[in-house]
């Protein structure tokens, strides 16, 4: 799939919205199983009907979502992630240049009491077209995948919360064996559960490329092993771990499958279990002309896991073994058009799909018993949703 040219500045101003009221306690909670009142960020590209991150509140336990509002301007922050805190929110620019400097940007915000975001620092990610972005888990640094120029950097976080200048960088090199793939595209990056490890997942390698992590220097060393791969020509894109730290997955975006991992998390090595489709047996192996996979998410039980399916426009439900190895049971009609993105709620009750193609957002529910999906028939409308995450409220 082709992606979106950057704009020729990282434009970036807060912006007033009127605040909205709740329809429960904001600190709710149903027999001391936690909150059930979230706020949403959704991440988008700017154009006509988008002008930057979206926020609406989320009820868990009704499944009442609030009408998104516009909660800070800001030039295609396609990708979002949230401080361990609760109180500072990132987003990657896709744009040509910061301050001058060619690459994408990184903006730090505040999160204020209404859901606004108040605009801390901007800093260079050094590659350009940044695509994905984590925090650590001690807060201290901030982690984004350059797409286009194919690597890795890192931004310390200072204690008010802004980045600074990049402390590593790790450029990657190589091809595989499409044309598609005849230069780096990390396109991803994920921290291990202990934290110690820094995992990018490089579309252009048909690798997984493994650092050691140093949060309070902010700097990435090659791991030993320093990667894992997947089956030539499939396009690693996204990765989740398995709520036991066990097992870790891989959506592979050009040949539409699903790559399962065992996890040592001493060595921080992964080990193919097997590769599986993401689409119906009607459907056939292999890739597929207009038709790619996106997002990799896995339910809090460990029972199932989700990835979708652009062009296809589905959700692939699998059941998850013992073992790690994975099995299709649904391909849930996403409700949206080319649904590059979504997520579960943090409960794993519910759902939501994004429409880059289509300027919305649907909302399913989980059956917790097999996974599997259904439409709620409930849409948020927002300009290009391309990333959501979710924030408890207290």
């Amino acid at each position: 799939m082709k992606r979106r040219s950057f704009l020729p500045h990282f434009l970036v101003s807060t912006f007033a919205i009127a605040s909205f009221s709740l329809t429960a306690p904001a600190a709710e909670k149903k027999g001391g199983a936690g909150p059930t009142q979230f706020r949403a960020y959704v991440g988008t590209y700017t154009g006509k009907k988008s002008q930057g991150i979206y926020t609406f509140t989320f009820n868990s336990a009704t499944g009442e979502a609030s009408k998104p509002e516009l909660a800070g301007e800001v030039t295609n922050p396609s990708f979002l992630a949230i401080h361990p805190n609760g109180k500072n929110l990132y987003a990657v620019g896709e744009v040509a240049a910061v301050d001058g400097k060619k690459g994408g940007g990184v903006s730090a915000f505040a999160i204020q009491p209404d859901g606004k975001l108040k605009l801390l620092s901007q800093a260079s990610t050094v590659g350009s077209g940044p695509c994905h972005i984590s925090v650590d888990k001690s807060g201290k640094v901030a982690l984004a995948a350059n797409y286009g120029g194919g690597s890795v950097v890192a931004l310390p976080i200072k204690a008010d919360g802004s980045v600074g200048s990049h402390t590593g960088f790790v450029q990657h090199e190589g091809k595989s064996v499409t044309k598609r793939q005849s230069q780096p595209n990390a396109h991803s990056v994920n921290l291990s559960p202990d934290n110690r490890f820094a995992f990018v997942a490089d579309l252009g390698l048909d690798k997984v490329l493994i650092y050691k992590l140093d949060a309070a220097k902010g700097t990435l060393t090659p791991n030993e092993p320093a990667f894992a791969t997947v089956p030539p020509g499939s396009g690693p894109r996204h990765f989740a771990f398995h709520p036991s730290g066990k097992f870790a997955y891989v959506i592979n975006e050009i040949t539409l499958t699903m790559t399962a991992f065992s996890y040592d998390a001493a060595k921080g090595a992964l080990k193919e279990i097997h590769t599986v489709s993401t689409l119906p047996a009607a459907d056939g192996p292999g890739p597929k002309p207009g038709w790619s996979t996106a997002e990799v998410v896995a339910h809090p039980n460990g029972k199932f896991l989700y990835g979708s399916n652009r062009g296809h426009d589905t959700i692939a439900v699998f059941s998850v073994a013992a073992d790690g190895k994975i099995n299709l049971v649904q391909n849930a009609p996403a409700e949206v058009k080319t649904p590059r993105n979504f997520n579960l709620d943090p409960t794993g009750k519910w759902l939501f799909t994004e429409g880059q193609g289509s300027d919305s957002i649907a909302l399913f529910k989980v059956d917790q018993a097999t996974g599997q999906l259904t439409a709620t028939g409930t849409k948020l409308e927002v300009g290009t949703p391309v990333c959501l995450k979710f924030l408890p409220l207290k």
